[in-house]
């Protein structure tokens, strides 16, 4: 069974100047997502800089989200690692504190063997019930899940989808071959969301529903349901916001424009930093054309 169809948001984790973790504007974050129709949140993703919370903020910003979302749509928590066993324990944590799914990406800097990355992601799965999404995004890894092996993945039961960012039109329509009742395909890419749906992808875990959650979980129901021209016109409209976004490496920014909104500091640890001020007069040229500033 799918974990959500339509657009879930991989969610900024707002922090203050002092770099701890803001536990208020996160509640406020997801409040307004969910008030703005977001069909599932992802919490601890790439975009929510889980690369830089210790173990202990990235399962207590899990719960903060699982315990304000309260049931309302499903909690996605990402808790992949290049260390197994860090894995399995990112994962049982999540688990017990309520996520109704994880978000898992392939182990990074290892650079496994198919056996080996088959290997890990059964070792996570055997210890835990929560359905699992793969995420596959090798600009970021170094780790493709090509055909062949998300195929043999799928034979885990509780592995239940795959976000697949890799941006490779061929991989994804050789993907979508697996897609049935019991397998989903997100597009982990902005810009190519009706690519995905077009080949019977489920919806997208989307870095711009962070400031355009009601539009784009509009744009995917539109397509959905055979509104094509609208959800055309929508993700063609979003483009130069999309691009403005990605200007730099994610999260950098999106958090920039989370921030133009009010709704959070503009703050990060480092080695991410503040965007460069190209970028960020750019952010809001495309923010302002788009009517969000």
């Amino acid at each position: 069974m799918s974990v959500f169809t339509g657009s879930g948001v991989a969610l900024v984790t707002p922090m203050k100047k002092d770099g701890s973790v803001d536990y208020k504007k996160l509640d406020e974050l997801v409040e307004w997502q969910v008030s703005e129709g977001i069909n599932a949140i992802v919490a601890c993703g790439t975009t929510g800089e889980a690369s830089t919370l210790d173990d202990e903020e990235h399962i207590s910003v899990i719960k903060a989200v699982v315990n304000k979302v309260n049931k309302r749509v499903p909690v996605v928590a990402g808790t992949g690692s290049n260390n197994t066993q860090h894995g399995i324990h990112l994962a049982k944590e999540a688990e017990r504190v309520g996520a109704d799914a994880l978000l898992v990406v392939t182990p990074y800097y290892n650079k496994a063997t198919k056996k080996s990355i088959i290997a890990h992601y059964k070792a996570i799965c055997d210890t835990i019930e929560l359905p699992v999404i793969l995420y596959s995004v090798a600009s970021r890894t170094g780790m493709n899940l090509d055909y062949r092996t998300v195929k043999e993945l799928k034979q885990i039961p509780n592995i239940v989808g795959i976000k697949e960012a890799s941006a490779d039109i061929a991989q994804i329509v050789e993907i979508a071959q697996l897609v049935d009742e019991n397998f989903a395909l997100y597009s982990g890419n902005d810009d190519q969301v009706l690519p995905l749906l077009a080949v019977g992808g489920s919806g997208v875990i989307s870095t711009i529903s962070n400031i355009l959650p009601k539009e784009t979980v509009t744009m995917v129901r539109n397509f959905l349901e055979g509104n094509i021209a609208q959800a055309r016109a929508t993700q063609l409209k979003q483009l130069p916001l999309i691009q403005a976004v990605f200007s730099e490496v994610n999260p950098v920014p999106i958090k920039a424009a989370v921030s133009l909104l009010g709704k959070c500091e503009l703050s990060y640890r480092l080695p991410l930093a503040e965007p460069e001020e190209e970028t960020l007069t750019n952010l809001k040229t495309q923010m302002t054309k788009y009517g969000l500033l």
